[in-house]
């Protein structure tokens, strides 16, 4: 090891190729973050026993033509032999999950409203993963069940692997003008029903749709012989029901409403329009004083009009939001595929420039109508901001450790070059993380046929891996300094510490290997495994063979 390595810093030509291959590497291991051979995401998808799924219809479906659509989503369920059950919630969210709670399943109570819990087999015990089952199923349950009814939507949530967040990616539109708040959403939601890798898009706005208002005619109820009160009565019986008595019950503190309907075939309209209502108005009858019949139709007008959608307000702003789940991907290129599209899709009726500000908001949107001046702001949010302000933390994290560092060396050796020395050591580790990622990668995609993710824990472990780097390049140091110190010339000094100190160098790069392995199995914590792993693999080889090339060029190493 000693003949080695001073073969390589004796000759000016051997140290020149060894920091080209030093340098093509970084910049290799660098560049395939852009190109996308190696892929981010905040955290990796995680295998569970369960997962919910969320329909919606139109906004004035009923609860029978809601339970349509659920009954077509559990009838497929139950040909997958790896469901074992499945609870149904119409009208209502379902009991609240780690995901449900942000996802607002608490708050739903309409009738086009329902979550399906479907129980899967212990995930010990089944081939196929829950996020993989998603995904195979989805398109299937979307083109059989999701055109029974129009305006259905039909999602599927699984349990998050970290922060839960409304959705993988969420478009909030800010604004005054509501009429052009929900035309400008709906072409954003165009543009990522049309990005690759993006599923479940919806739109978070009610549906406009014809409401029908009766309105009975005092002077013909009068002339009629009949009373306005009884034309109320039967009109609220027919389609709503009424308390007609109460009921009395020690069990109770207050009395129990008795509650009187036409039967469901009574009270059922052959179809949603005006003639279909007066119909049914033509056969409900009173009998007056004289003892004639006369249908309500003759009582009441029928006026339709177009329904009022609910107003939505944040920040004491108008706004809408569109959401969007990602399929096996990572949210940041569909994110920067759809923000490309959109730009282009909304130039033609806005003014379009970016937000200035940090770094979390730097895909914000400033839209101009160019017909009216209607300002909007179009905000990213969701999984998205969360990727985005966890990689910015870490960042700044990863710089203050640097900076420290730095400082504390300069103190210790008075010595601007060693200190920064031991910074590019520490942080050409950088160059196994990566290369790490892009092997296990291709691994999993021959085994499994997923992608693995630079993830958030990857950056933990590089960043851990900063002190096991450093520490390497410190001993290294030190033993030349006391051996120059002794009388040795400085190139057979490096020399012989690195070949003195390669042994516990190694084996502190095995412990770390053999300690990671089990941790690089991990769906969540699999990023850190293989960070340090890799990391700790290219960190000792960058201490071994290219710390002392640096160190042979520089006179602050003699005391």
């Amino acid at each position: 090891m000693e003949n080695i390595v001073y073969k390589i810093i004796s000759s000016q030509r051997n140290r020149w190729i060894v920091a080209l291959i030093v340098l093509f590497s970084m910049l290799g291991a660098i560049l395939m973050l852009p190109s996308k051979m190696v892929k981010a995401k905040m955290l990796p998808a995680k295998s569970e026993n369960t997962f919910t799924i969320y329909v919606d219809t139109a906004t004035n479906a009923s609860i029978q033509e809601t339970k349509r659509v659920t009954r077509c989503v559990v009838n497929y369920l139950k040909k997958e032999k790896e469901v074992l059950n499945m609870n149904i919630n119409l009208a209502q969210g379902a009991p609240l999950d780690y995901a449900g709670l942000v996802k607002g399943s608490a708050f739903k109570n309409g009738k086009n409203q329902a979550e399906i819990v479907v129980n899967l087999s212990d995930k010990n015990e089944r081939e196929e993963p829950s996020y993989m089952m998603v995904h195979r199923i989805r398109p299937e349950l979307h083109a059989l069940c999701g055109t029974i009814m129009p305006h259905t939507s039909i999602r599927f949530i699984e349990m998050p692997s970290g922060p839960p967040t409304l959705a993988s990616i969420v478009i909030e539109l800010f604004g005054k003008d509501n009429r052009l708040l929900r035309h400008t959403i709906e072409r954003v939601s165009t543009v990522l029903s049309q990005t690759e890798g993006l599923v479940d898009v919806d739109i978070m706005q009610d549906d406009f749709y014809t409401k029908y208002n009766l309105i009975p005619d005092k002077e013909k109820i009068i002339r009629s012989g009949l009373s306005v009160d009884q034309v109320n009565q039967i009109t609220y019986l027919a389609f709503k029901g009424s308390a007609v008595a109460v009921k009395n019950t020690h069990n109770q503190q207050d009395q129990i409403p008795v509650f009187l309907r036409l039967d469901k075939e009574s009270r059922t309209l052959e179809a949603n329009s005006k003639s279909s209502l007066h119909a049914k108005l033509s056969s409900l009858r009173l009998v007056n004083r004289q003892g004639m019949m006369i249908p309500l139709s003759e009582l009441i007008s029928i006026e339709g009009i177009r329904s009022s959608p609910t107003i939505f307000r944040k920040n004491l702003k108008n706004y809408v939001a569109v959401t969007a789940e990602c399929d096996l991907v990572s949210q940041v290129y569909p994110l920067l595929d759809a923000r490309e599209k959109i730009l282009k899709s909304l130039s033609d009726e806005f003014n379009i420039t970016k937000v200035e500000g940090l770094s979390t908001y730097m895909f914000d949107l400033n839209l101009v109508s160019k017909t009216s001046g209607e300002r909007m702001l179009l905000r990213w949010d969701g999984e998205m901001k969360v990727s985005l302000d966890t990689f910015r933390d870490l960042g700044l994290a990863f710089i203050s450790a640097l900076v420290l560092m730095f400082l504390l060396i300069v103190v210790y050796y008075k010595s601007f070059a060693l200190s920064a020395i031991v910074l590019l050591s520490s942080f050409l580790s950088i160059v196994g993380v990566i290369v790490g990622h892009w092997i296990t990668d291709k691994l999993q995609l021959a085994l499994l046929d997923t992608h693995f993710f630079l993830t958030a824990t990857s950056l933990i472990g590089f960043i851990s891996l900063m002190g096991i780097s450093a520490r390497s390049s410190l001993l290294l140091i030190d033993f030349s300094r006391t051996l120059i110190a002794n009388g040795m010339e400085q190139k057979r000094a490096i020399s012989l510490a690195t070949a003195t100190r390669a042994k516990p160098i190694m084996l502190t790069a095995v412990a770390i290997v053999l300690g990671s392995l089990l941790l690089a199995t991990d769906p969540i914590f699999g990023g850190l495994g293989v960070a340090l792993i890799f990391g700790s693999i290219a960190s000792t080889l960058v201490s071994l063979f290219f710390i002392p090339v640096l160190l042979s060029n520089i006179k602050a190493l003699k005391p």
